[in-house]
Parts: C-alpha cells; structure tokens; sequence
C-alpha cells in the first residue's frame, strides 16, 4: 500500500494540485411533460420520439472544472489536465480569469469540447447523451510537464488519460485521489485494481463503491487496506471515511434548500484537496469536503455557487467547531 503521507505544512511552491478530468458543456432542457406518457412500452424496438423543451440552459461543466473552481474559490492552486476542441476557447478563458492554471490544457481542433445534452422531465427523470469528443486526446496531457505539485486526482476523463496520468502521478510520486465516477464503466476489475495500488486515496458515492466491489471482486474493506484512505459519499446522510483500519461518519452539513445536486461531488473534490494540500488530517479534509458539497447543493449548476472563504470558515465551525483557518 503506498504510504506518501500527509506533508504538515507544505511549502507554498508545492500547493499546486493536478486535475486530471474533463472539462465540459452541460446543455439541460427541461420537457413539460412525463416521458412515460410519450413512450409506448411494447413500440420501444421502433422508437421514434420527440420532446418540444421549453426550457433550455447552458452550463460550464466537466469534473475537472468543477474540482478546480471549487478549489480556486477556496484558495487553493488548481492545474487543469484535460483537453478541450475548437469550441473550448471561451471556456478556458474563463478558467484563466478565475486564476486557474489552464497552461497544461490541451485545444485540439479536429473534436468538439465535451458535452452533455440532458432533457428532463417533470417526473426528475432523465435522458443523457454525452458526446467525448477532446476527452478521446486527454492522454496528449502529460503529468511530467505539469510539475510540482503536492497532489493529485485522477477522475473521469478519456480511458487511456486516466491511465496514464495514474501511472505520471505514481511514478512522479506525487500522492493522488482516484475518482473513477462515471468512467468506470470503461473499465475492467484488473485495469481498477491497477490503479488503485498506485493511488493514495479513492472517493466514491454509495452506488459507485458498490460498481466498484463488483468489478474488482474487492469488498469496501478490501479496497480501504490498498490505499491510505477511502471515502464513500453518500449525500445528504454525509460519507464514510476508512483510514488506518477504522470506519468514521463525517456528517452532513444542514443546507438551506435542495436546489441542484449536480457537482455536489466535484465540490466535495474541491474542498478534501484543499485540505489535503494545506497538510490537515483526513477527518478534517472529510469534513470540508462534505461542507462544500452542502454549499453547492444549494445553487444551480456545477459553478454558480459563491464560495466566500469567510463564510465557509464560519460554517464550519457552526457545525465543527474549529474554524478551519
């Protein structure tokens, strides 16, 4: 089990964290209707359907860039690996603007930027189409040219991409988290196993722990002995934290409403980073992890919440109490 350790006060020159993910349009429309209601169950082999949407919003999206404007916003110094296509310009201007490191960002023109078209109904339902596109050249980013840095995640992103940046981080030894998400199905229990005994931490919601377990073969426990620590989110009932063979609840903070829960877990991904890359104990990095997916929770979209650190420090220790600096 690799053992980077926790660095108690890192140097300011190695706060630099690498966000291996996608970077992402989200486009959601919204059909004033029941998708059962237009779906004939026995003509599914012929289906031809059509949705008018009423609603329609674009959204900056992609794991990558959710991580890094939540990490950003709590002060923290982000480096982007991922790839964009000719329509991506605009959005990594706009990273650029935040003040996240955006040099490591590959334009390619021959693909489109990521993107998701989601249409949803008034039952919460939903249809998803995502198209690729950039993510398929992710792998052309590469870990060594991205250094120093004290951290590291690997999340969501082109197969081959969150191969290899696995393999650049381990092999840099620069400690990382391991968020495979939605990628998992791209791969197969060898190929998880592979880079989770290369990885430092793995973060997971309660249904991806169990993909997990199911194509590893490994049981929860299992999968906690490989790395230093694992977490499994579970909502607003908080996460799971193992680490050092012991299983703790980190509690969920109170929220003012639930508007959106999209990038609830790229927030969470934010905040344990930042925790990570000040030098703090796991529990702590947890807990401002769980905070952040609870301020996130309350605005629309992956990146339209404000994160005002004041605000979040006292936050914190409302439900802590500590002030975490």
């Amino acid at each position: 089990m690799p053992d980077p350790g926790i660095p108690d006060s890192p140097p300011a020159d190695t706060r630099r964290v690498l966000v291996s993910g996608s970077v992402a349009y989200d486009t959601i429309m919204v059909f004033d209707g029941r998708f059962e209601d237009h779906i004939l169950p026995d003509r599914t082999h012929i289906l031809n359907v059509s949705f008018l949407t009423t609603r329609l919003k674009r959204e900056y999206g992609g794991c990558a860039a959710n991580i890094a404007y939540n990490l950003r916003g709590l002060g923290g110094e982000p480096v982007i690996l991922a790839a964009v296509g000719h329509d991506g310009l605009e959005y990594v201007e706009r990273l650029a603007a935040s003040g996240v490191d955006t040099g490591q960002i590959r334009l390619d023109e021959a693909h489109y930027t990521a993107q998701a078209f989601i249409t949803t109904d008034l039952a919460d339902n939903q249809i998803t189409a995502f198209h690729p596109g950039a993510m398929s050249v992710g792998h052309l980013v590469r870990v060594d040219t991205a250094l120093p840095a004290c951290w590291g995640i690997v999340g969501p992103n082109g197969k081959q991409a969150m191969i290899d940046h696995a393999r650049g981080l381990a092999d840099a030894g620069i400690p990382f988290v391991f968020d495979p998400g939605q990628g998992m199905p791209m791969f197969d229990g060898a190929e998880l196993r592979r880079i989770i005994e290369v990885a430092s931490a793995v973060v997971v919601n309660d249904y991806e722990a169990a993909m997990l377990g199911e194509r590893t073969g490994m049981s929860v426990e299992a999968i906690a002995n490989e790395v230093e620590a694992l977490i499994v989110t579970r909502g607003g009932e908080g996460s799971l934290l193992y680490h050092e063979g012991k299983r703790e609840h980190i509690e969920a903070p109170p929220v003012s409403a639930v508007v959106d829960p999209t990038g609830c877990g790229d927030a969470h991904r934010g905040g344990l980073l930042h925790g990570l890359a000040s030098g703090w104990d796991w529990r702590r990095c947890a807990r401002l992890g769980s905070l952040m997916g609870a301020i996130k929770v309350e605005s629309q979209g992956p990146q339209n919440h404000t994160i005002d650190r004041d605000i979040v420090a006292r936050r914190f220790e409302q439900m802590w109490g500590e002030r975490p600096w």
